[in-house]
């Protein structure tokens, strides 16, 4: 990487959301941009996640990119490598590779307000860039809690989203910490091969059936020779979806009837009355994300397997301390404990106009204009920033979403012209995540009963977008400059001057 490289547009992470907006930006006609990586290769988590039985729990035609159909999808829910060879594929297929920066992970952004740029250093070197596209995602830096004495464990320990594939599990006893999508994908895989698995539950979770099936070779056929069946397949998928939140967002009490399907799924399988009591939740189902699985309930009904409640406490040794005071011995611990989500990483370098941390900016809760931008960070913005989430669908709907925003945040700097940067009003960002929060209140994330990663350390939730992902296109289809400051650079000093009613005119902050 050249020592002062600069560039029109840098992008951060090569996941969904990164390579997402490299499209968008050849597509928009902006060749001068670099994608920033810190691993060897892109996919993001579908790059680092690599456990035994990975694979996603959003159909596959509705889980890929809508410029970028696959009519060769070999399962309706597919498996963690063809997901990333879909993402290798896009790479190929839009000639990104020239693009993309390799074991360049950020340490730093500043922003430059005498410039109006952003000075960027990386563990490969330094650049400049007039724009920042933020697209770390929320499943990229593992959570590992502070477990007392887990130092002192001699046996193997790794979290779920750094598989170690050299270790064998073969007879060994395996100690699985937490119950969310990760593990009960796990589970059933390592089930059969280790000694002893015990499950430590904090919370059991909903589980429905998995629709499941390979794709037919006549299906896939039919999808390569007629690319409007692999659209209309699309969009049912969508519709369904669609037609389900408001349960979540407006009338929770209607999914009593889901509870149901999920009670019988699990009595299926779950004989034993004080393990089907263990394993039901209290809470009302779609608090938590809903788990898909055919397998877990079966493999949990094995007779080498454990289920403790109440939590990892303690490690003594080889020896794991539950809540209860149950004593478990194990020759591995694993981790399966999610992600940073509402305190991402790389928001604590990223210094802006004011010489504050995005981090420290969002001390209190994150929250971004439209689940973009944040005030005092300007020419910054976030893909699957706060807010973005979805509970029942797929990401990449809301993905798309924020890239018609970027490309319209880039035509609108070309209009006004010149070296300029857009600043999000303080006001607006409030405005916006007020009618947020206001919307989130009734819904089954915050009136369910539970507590889950989609909540804050304050228990606000910062995570979910609380409405249709039509609504949420609508809002980010066009960038309103009434939403922003205007930054210029004065052609007579270096100090940057502010257009305060969001027009090209030269008017002092």
């Amino acid at each position: 990487m050249a020592e002062h490289e600069h560039v029109r547009v840098a992008v951060i992470g090569s996941g969904f959301g990164g390579l997402g907006a490299a499209v968008r930006l050849r597509r928009e006609g902006i060749t001068d941009f670099v994608v920033l990586e810190r691993a060897g290769g892109v996919g993001g988590t579908w790059r680092d996640n690599s456990y035994p039985g990975c694979a996603c729990d959003v159909p596959s035609h509705l889980y890929s990119f809508s410029f970028a159909p696959n009519p060769d999808w070999p399962r309706t829910f597919s498996g963690q490598e063809h997901i990333r060879a879909y993402l290798e594929h896009v790479a190929d297929v839009f000639r990104l590779r020239g693009h993309l920066r390799f074991n360049s992970e950020v340490r730093r952004a500043t922003w430059d307000t005498e410039k109006l740029r952003w000075d960027i250093e990386t563990s490969s070197g330094r650049l400049s860039a007039d724009v920042v596209v933020s697209a770390t995602g929320p499943l990229s830096d593992p959570k590992v809690p502070d477990i007392p004495g887990l130092g002192t464990f001699p046996g193997k320990v790794f979290h779920s989203a750094r598989w170690d594939h050299d270790y064998d599990l073969a007879g060994k006893r395996v100690a699985m910490i937490g119950t969310g999508a990760s593990a009960i994908q796990i589970v059933p895989a390592i089930q059969p091969k280790v000694a002893r698995l015990s499950l430590f539950q904090r919370t059991p979770a909903w589980v429905m059936p998995r629709v499941d099936r390979p794709i037919s070779g006549v299906e896939r056929g039919l999808h390569r020779a007629l690319p409007a069946t692999t659209r209309l397949r699309r969009g049912l998928l969508w519709g369904i979806r669609e037609l389900q939140v408001q349960a979540f967002t407006k009338h929770p009490e209607e999914l009593g009837f889901v509870e149901k399907i999920a009670r019988r799924n699990m009595a299926r399988a779950i004989k034993d009355p004080a393990l089907r009591a263990k394993l039901t939740p209290d809470y009302r189902i779609g608090c938590k994300r809903i788990l898909l699985s055919n397998a877990y309930y079966p493999a949990l009904a094995r007779p080498n397997v454990d289920v403790v409640t109440g939590g990892l406490t303690e490690v003594r040794g080889s020896t794991l301390v539950a809540a209860d005071g149950t004593e478990t011995e194990a020759d591995a611990i694993i981790f399966g404990t999610g992600f940073h989500v509402t305190d991402m990483p790389i928001a604590e370098r990223v210094v802006g106009a004011e010489g504050r941390t995005l981090a420290e900016t969002w001390k209190g809760g994150m929250q971004a204009l439209r689940g973009a931008t944040a005030a005092g960070f300007p020419n910054w913005m976030t893909i699957i920033g706060p807010n973005t989430g979805l509970g029942n669908s797929s990401m990449i709907l809301m993905i798309e979403s924020q890239l018609n925003y970027m490309a319209d945040y880039l035509r609108q700097l070309n209009v006004i012209g010149g070296r300029t940067a857009l600043d999000a009003r303080p006001a607006a960002v409030d405005a916006w995540n007020d009618r947020v929060q206001e919307r989130m209140r009734r819904t089954v994330w915050n009136t369910g009963g539970c507590t889950s990663w989609y909540l804050d350390a304050s228990g606000r939730n910062t995570t979910i977008w609380p409405g249709t992902t039509t609504e949420f296109r609508r809002a980010t289809r066009h960038v309103d400059l009434g939403e922003y400051e205007v930054l210029r650079v004065r052609a007579d000093a270096d100090a940057p001057r502010a257009a305060s009613s969001g027009t090209p005119a030269e008017v002092e902050a």
